[in-house]
């Protein structure tokens, strides 16, 4: 991956990590390639998970946020992060750059969105994304303090397009200027001959 800190930006098709592979209670941590987690762990619907507040968003396996906010740190930057959340207390998602420097800040919509007792015109499975063109080192994803507020499933991650791929984006488009221009250089005679007749 290459990091891209400018202009308009390709992007390579977003991963989607669904946590159904991983047993109910496991700590997340480094099971997924490229993605180190800190303080998130694994609930599994009709085992830890209460599925009638904490509905999953697919299939049966979710995150909480579990004794602090989860963190998410990127092997190599990418483009974007989102996930669907579900949430007693507000959630946030804050991105940073290599060093540490904040890139910004989403926040959830309502208080709470719990399928039962949330907010009054709120659904379970909040998406919440966050995108930067500087390149996303890592993620800091809040709920409570304490933790134990939130989950989240299908974490989606658009990664910066491999440097191939981004060498043929930049070919298309000059193709594109160069047809333009040709096409405009031969109207040029046309348009001149038309001014001198009147």
């Amino acid at each position: 991956m290459v990091f891209v800190c400018s202009g308009a930006v390709a992007s390579a098709s977003p991963i989607v990590i669904g946590f159904d592979s991983l047993a109910d209670l496991a700590p997340v941590t480094t099971q997924f390639t490229g993605l180190t987690f800190s303080n998130a762990t694994a609930l599994k619907a009709g085992m830890s998970l209460n599925e009638f507040e904490f509905p999953p968003h697919s299939a049966a396996d979710v995150v909480f946020d579990s004794g602090g906010p989860i963190s998410i740190d990127f092997d190599a930057p990418v483009l974007g992060v989102g996930a669907f959340f579900t949430y007693l207390v507000p959630v946030t998602l804050e991105a940073f750059d290599d060093g540490h420097n904040s890139l910004g800040i989403v926040s959830s919509s309502f208080f709470s969105n719990l399928q039962l007792s949330g907010d009054a015109g709120s659904s379970p499975n909040e998406f919440l994304e966050i995108t930067s063109s500087a390149g996303i080192r890592s993620i800091l994803i809040t709920g409570d303090p304490a933790g134990g507020s939130f989950t989240l499933d299908d974490l989606t991650v658009t990664p910066v397009p491999e440097p191939a791929t981004f060498a043929l984006v930049l070919a298309g488009a000059a193709a594109v200027i160069r047809k333009r221009r040709t096409g405009r250089d031969k109207r040029l005679p046309d348009d001149q001959s038309r001014l001198r007749r009147s």
